[in-house]
């Protein structure tokens, strides 16, 4: 995360890091209670790892995240945002999180043990009139510290907390704080109150540019057939698919409930996805318009049928002549507060994906754009067209089927535990056997490994892995029998943690270079295996260090 964190902070804004530990499902991610009165409580992520699941907020704390967020479910049979193991023991003393703890949105199930468990903010804050959650805090917090049962200094360290990143960041001075900014929150929620706000500030800049240049560059080629892409402006271009059009509907935030499950953006371009973090364009270019803007420079012609229902019931027929490459554009949605409970063919998509077609010698290209953004449509068309060379690698393993990650989510949702909370427990069997982790010790061979990605040139590795000792550090300790495995423990916790952690040992260098006759990047990737005969039961064979 440390790379997200530095960037949104280098702007003067605070980085929150979310969901912090075990927040790995939305089926049943809250509290349910039904018309008979029936609890059930949010599935219980039953986990004690530091490797795979705290390793990347230990990475943000490292790098001076203003906060971190609670979430909904619970964690060891313990409310997220009421748990002390995880936020006073492991975040604020074990790696050393100066920031403060902020809750998700009605996460709250307690005010005092909420506050002594190591929670610093209560979001939203009052909403009483729309009644839309508890609130656990406000006067009662008072009450609290004026009756002693939340202490002073503890209120203390929550001020403390909350104000640090506020100076850090110069939010006293510059830029200040945007006060129209309240009315994107208060009107998504319904708040009937006069709002008299001031115009949005115009912030962008050169935004448009650069996202379309980052939309591009990020797409990973799965296949290029006899180097099908780049284009070599054909001059009969189909365009299938209702991921290609524009978003009928508007650009609106649906929100989480019945409006998002049954929308879903049934006919348009997905750049972004769901959840109350979706992205609020200014506008989109839409893959079809793109298409048709760049053939009108050279006189192609665009035939295109955007609606699946239409292509399903083979009115492809009215396609003449054939064209002479054939574009088709899939996605599938993802918001927030359920899971999918199947894999989807997709092309626009945040997750796991299957592809059984792509092994079908009709399908000579395959490009995964994941959410471009409002560039969407031009991000794509610059690399159909070779304008720019995608360098994306996949963040996921895509397995030949479904059954290959073994992995399931917890759902009882239809079965007699269903309204049953000791059912609903998590225990992550898999430990630290996920993605790549999984396939490589199962031996297992996916369709499209982790980190895999095409260019449109050639890449030659012309010299053998250098690696050399950091100066300052001695590399060859870890060679030694007589070192612990651990590092010395820390006189006092430092931000992400022991600082032994964080200190660079060796240095890896490749040298490679461009053999073909297109630009390009290459992404040079770093894979560690633990040496043999000393490995523990359940070490994945090989990990993922750097690139």
């Amino acid at each position: 995360m440390d790379a997200s964190m530095k960037g949104v902070q280098k702007a003067g804004a605070q980085a929150c890091a979310k969901h912090f530990v075990g927040n790995e499902q939305e089926t049943q991610r809250t509290r349910t209670v039904f018309a008979d009165g029936t609890a059930v409580e949010a599935v219980s992520s039953n986990i004690d790892d530091r490797t795979m699941y705290m390793w990347p907020f230990a990475n943000a704390v490292n790098a001076g995240v203003a906060s971190v967020m609670c979430s909904y479910s619970r964690v060891n049979q313990t409310y997220s945002c009421e748990n002390s193991k995880m936020f006073n023991g492991l975040l604020k003393s074990e790696l050393g999180f100066q920031g403060y703890v902020d809750s998700d949105f009605y996460a709250v199930h307690s005010g005092v043990q909420s506050i002594k468990a190591g929670l610093d903010l209560n979001m939203p804050g009052s909403f009483d009139e729309l009644n839309l959650g508890a609130n656990y805090w406000g006067p009662k917090l008072t009450e609290a510290v004026q009756n002693g049962t939340v202490p002073e200094s503890r209120l203390d360290d929550m001020i403390r907390r909350l104000m640090t990143p506020y100076f850090a960041l110069g939010q006293d001075d510059y830029p200040s704080v945007d006060p129209s900014s309240i009315s994107v929150i208060a009107t998504t929620y319904g708040v009937k109150w006069p709002l008299s706000v001031p115009p949005a500030r115009d912030v962008r800049g050169d935004h448009a540019k650069l996202i379309r240049e980052l939309g591009a560059s990020g797409t990973v080629l799965l296949k290029n057939f006899n180097r099908t892409l780049p284009l070599k402006k054909p001059m009969n271009i189909g365009v299938f698919g209702n991921d290609a059009a524009d978003v009928t509907a508007g650009l609106f935030f649906p929100g989480t409930g019945k409006t998002e499950s049954t929308l879903q953006f049934d006919m348009g371009t997905l750049s972004i996805g769901g959840g109350s973090g979706t992205g609020r364009s200014t506008y989109v270019v839409s893959p079809i318009d793109a298409v048709k803007e760049r053939a009108n420079t050279y006189g192609a012609r665009v035939q295109y049928i955007l609606d699946n229902n239409v292509i399903v019931d083979d009115y492809l027929r009215s396609i003449y002549p054939d064209p002479d490459v054939c574009l088709v554009f899939i996605k599938t949605w993802a918001g927030e507060g359920h899971d999918r409970s199947t894999f989807e063919i997709i092309n626009h998509s945040g997750g796991v994906t299957t592809m059984p077609w792509a092994t079908n010698e009709n399908v000579t290209a395959i490009l995964n754009a994941y959410y471009p953004g409002q560039e969407t449509g031009n991000s794509i068309v610059d690399v159909f067209f070779g304008d720019v060379n995608p360098s994306g690698r996949l963040p996921h393993t895509i397995p030949k089927r479904a059954a290959d990650y073994d992995i399931p989510i917890l759902d009882l949702t239809g079965t007699a535990d269903a309204n049953n909370s000791a059912a609903w427990q998590s225990d992550f069997t898999e430990g630290l056997m996920i993605d790549y982790r999984h396939f490589d010790a199962k031996n297992i061979t996916p369709l499209y490994e982790f980190g895999f990605g095409l260019s449109y040139t050639d890449f030659e590795i012309t010299a053998a892995l250098a690696v050399a000792n950091v100066a300052g550090s001695n590399g060859s300790l870890a060679n030694s029998s007589l070192i612990s495995a651990f590092p010395p423990p820390a006189s006092s916790p430092q931000p992400g943690g022991n600082p032994a952690l964080w200190e660079s040992v060796l240095a890896a260098s490749k040298t490679v270079q461009n053999t073909g006759e297109l630009a390009g990047a290459s992404v040079v990737q770093l894979y560690l295996s633990m040496p043999s005969g000393s490995v523990p039961a359940g070490t994945p064979p090989r990990v993922f260090r750097g690139f």
